[in-house]
């Protein structure tokens, strides 16, 4: 579910892990995605002043990946999400919250080393800038780096450690993180569904390929969104667990439509440098993503 600044999508495919350590690509491996998704989340209270919130969020992703030798892969992630944070007070009246539409530009490179049949070494710097229409583009950049381990079992199960360090608006944090995949049986399989990265780690989705189009996943993760609302390093933060439903449907070999039922809990938006915390009452989302593979 990529509710990016909540969830993420899209998800970690079979066919990425089999490209990085298998000693080919299998045939059917398709080097780019393009995906859009649409996510709306519905109206909570935000704090104790009566302030109502309600989210809607366009996001856009393109991936490449691209085997230079049996040992080596090169990517780049490239992406832009338009949020629309709807305020309203219970008068009807403006809130305290001057910032509404938020641009997000993300982008990445990874260099990924496979060694032999059994080991994924990854490096991945980022670069991102996310700001509302109240404040300057040029003052909101973020970077990081995000490397991992990763070892592929005889048995096909993926585990691996990694970590992740993020200079984000005025906060740097670094995020150790967990990437798997374990498949129980033929149908069932555990996994970290979303990207790492500056919305926060991976999550876990339990998933159930039900026939070779359909299937069906139950997850959870924490999600963070941090951006610019206004110049010298005025800072929101949202910070939120979301749970989900996906059902994905292999519409033809190359395109897959996903749909996603949530609920975000636990949330909290964080104000800078005033050092306000508000929470966030808990509400349901939905979100659908198209992804095509060529």
């Amino acid at each position: 579910m990529n509710y990016h600044s909540v969830v993420k999508l899209p998800l970690i495919s079979t066919l990425l892990f089999s490209s990085y350590v298998e000693a080919k690509p299998p045939a059917d491996f398709a080097p780019f995605t393009f995906s859009v998704s649409r996510v709306t989340i519905g109206n909570a209270d935000v704090g104790n002043d009566g302030n109502e919130l309600q989210r809607d969020q366009w996001l856009t992703n393109f991936k490449a990946k691209m085997p230079v030798s049996k040992k080596w892969i090169l990517g780049l992630d490239l992406g832009y999400d338009q949020l629309d944070y709807d305020w309203k007070s219970p008068s009807g009246q403006e809130t305290d919250y001057a910032w509404d539409d938020i641009h997000r530009f993300r982008a990445g490179v990874s260099v990924v080393y496979r060694p032999d049949e059994h080991w994924i070494f990854m490096l991945s710097p980022r670069l991102q800038y996310a700001y509302a229409d109240t404040a300057t583009a040029s003052e909101a950049q973020s970077y990081g780096v995000v490397v991992s381990a990763i070892h592929r079992f005889s048995s096909g199960h993926l585990f691996g450690v990694g970590v992740a360090y993020l200079n984000d608006i005025d906060e740097v944090r670094t995020v150790p993180y967990l990437a798997f995949r374990w498949q129980i049986n033929d149908a069932w399989y555990l996994s970290n569904p979303f990207s790492v990265g500056f919305s926060g780690p991976g999550g876990i989705e339990l998933s159930y390929l039900a026939t070779p189009d359909w299937e069906f996943g139950l997850g959870v993760s924490k999600r963070t969104s941090r951006f610019l609302i206004a110049d010298n390093e005025n800072t929101a933060e949202i910070d939120e667990w979301v749970s989900h439903l996906r059902a994905s449907w292999k519409w033809t070999p190359k395109i897959t439509i996903s749909a996603f039922a949530g609920y975000f809990f636990s949330g909290e938006l964080e104000l800078n440098p005033e050092d306000t915390n508000e929470t966030i009452e808990n509400q349901g989302g939905a979100a659908l993503e198209a992804r095509f593979s060529f």
